[in-house]
């Protein structure tokens, strides 16, 4: 339901640049409100209003109105955690564990990794979370910058991170260049309204106290968010009390790196009271269900993480670990395997999954007025196609969303409120021409197996 307004008169309408109209708008705002036969307004790239169709419709007067009649309305999804070039890897090297498949398979082949093509994985990645309703992405890859070159082209938001290693990698010789990397990115896009570099150490493994210290340090100097790895397998943990004498959430307290600025990636083999730590530091955690599975890590007990107070998001991990970048099974996904766990169907319902796809994601990435729509926050929206079989019929919109959706429905998304999906097309770049180019990628990839 939405509150009424009185009728406009000739001079109080306004002018907007953008009006949508649907069957359903999902607000996801603080009540959660579903709002039917609606409409949004946007006025530079803006949410201007969003209520009853026909009282937006006649207090605002459009250059560009876009009847998607049988449609889901709702705000641009937020992939919390991936690796967008990794696109180029995708069935690749499938059905082996975490550490088999990093070291045997996907590092020898990163490591002739060039800017461009770094750049040519990131453009399809964008385009894929694009047309699936996906309007921001945090990344962690090595040349971050032409990552963030491929989300400007395509018109996607990206928190792009670069990844710090402690080896030499095709982009540095040395954690100390992967930093300089970290910083001439954030000058570079210092102030662009849709590229917020990060900093992203890989993991505990990878890495040295030092190299996290002086990552975090940065970090806060630039005021970014912090992207890591934490506690994705068993025997990760194993191999971090050898190595360090404590579990992997423990080592990083006691290196002062737990707060509201990480967001931690997997979380899967935490306990009790890491649950309780993480949720008291305000540490951020991107649940990533289809990867965790894919690679027989195990399942993150996120509903103990929500219940402790926890900041939850969702993201796909790399389309090459996945193999795909789409949120809308992840949330089914997620849905359906903390059921499954804990014999409780009520476990992770489906209003709770949208919740960490959108609200949760924006706060993990350090972008908390996505995810919504409301007024006056950004115009980042997508739309679902009610006509298809699979979506009627339409009780439920939220549950429809998340159980029924599939993203191929998806017919309009809209970022910072430009169309840059509609009806089949992408309106920001050349994707059959992206196509062509990927032919030859895919050449590269298999000369370098």
């Amino acid at each position: 339901m939405s509150e009424s307004v009185p009728a406009p008169t000739p001079e109080s309408v306004r002018s907007c640049d953008l009006l949508l109209s649907a069957r359903h708008v999902v607000t996801q705002d603080a009540e959660r409100r579903v709002l039917d036969h609606a409409a949004v307004a946007v006025a530079g790239g803006r949410v201007a209003a969003a209520g009853p169709r026909a009282e937006v419709a006649a207090a605002w007067r459009a250059a560009r109105t876009l009847d998607l009649g049988e449609s889901i309305l709702l705000p641009g999804l937020v992939n919390a955690h991936t690796h967008a070039p990794m696109a180029l890897l995708r069935g690749l090297s499938d059905d082996l564990p975490l550490q088999r498949w990093l070291t045997e398979h996907v590092f020898p082949v990163e490591q002739h990794h060039t800017p461009d093509s770094v750049r040519a994985g990131a453009m399809l990645a964008c385009a894929e979370m694009l047309r699936t309703g996906c309007t921001c992405y945090a990344d962690m890859h090595f040349f971050s910058a032409q990552s963030a070159e491929a989300a400007v082209a395509t018109g996607i938001r990206a928190v792009p991170g670069e990844a710090v290693f402690g080896f030499p990698t095709p982009a540095y010789a040395d954690p100390e260049a992967a930093l300089d990397a970290a910083r001439a990115a954030h000058e570079r896009f210092r102030g662009h309204p849709r590229i917020r570099p990060a900093l992203a150490p890989h993991a505990e493994y990878t890495t040295t106290p030092e190299m996290l210290q002086k990552s975090f340090a940065l970090a806060e100097e630039l005021d970014v968010p912090w992207l890591f790895h934490l506690a994705e397998t068993r025997r990760e943990t194993g191999d971090c009390l050898a190595r360090r004498g404590m579990r992997p959430t423990a080592y990083l307290d006691s290196l002062g790196l737990l707060g509201p600025r990480a967001c931690l990636a997997h979380c899967v083999d935490i306990s009790e009271a890491e649950v309780r730590l993480l949720a008291e530091r305000g540490a951020r955690v991107a649940h990533c269900p289809e990867s965790n599975m894919k690679l027989a890590s195990g399942v993150a007990p996120v509903p103990a993480l929500l219940a402790a107070g926890g900041v939850v998001g969702l993201g796909t991990d790399g389309p090459a670990s996945n193999n795909n970048l789409n949120l809308f099974g992840e949330m089914a996904s997620a849905s359906l395997v903390h059921k499954a766990v804990s014999l409780d169907p009520t476990t992770l319902d489906a209003q709770t999954a949208l919740d960490l796809a959108t609200r949760g994601s924006a706060a993990c990435v350090g972008w908390p007025e996505l995810g919504r729509i409301e007024v006056g926050g950004p115009a980042d929206l997508c739309a679902l196609d009610l006509n298809v079989p699979w979506m009627q019929p339409c009780y439920n919109p939220v549950s429809q969303v998340v159980y029924a959706a599939t993203g191929a429905e998806v017919r309009c998304t809209v970022v910072a409120g430009e169309v840059v999906w509609l009806d089949g097309k992408f309106t920001t770049f050349d994707y059959p021409a992206l196509l062509r180019e990927l032919e030859n990628w895919a050449k590269w990839v298999l000369e370098k197996v």
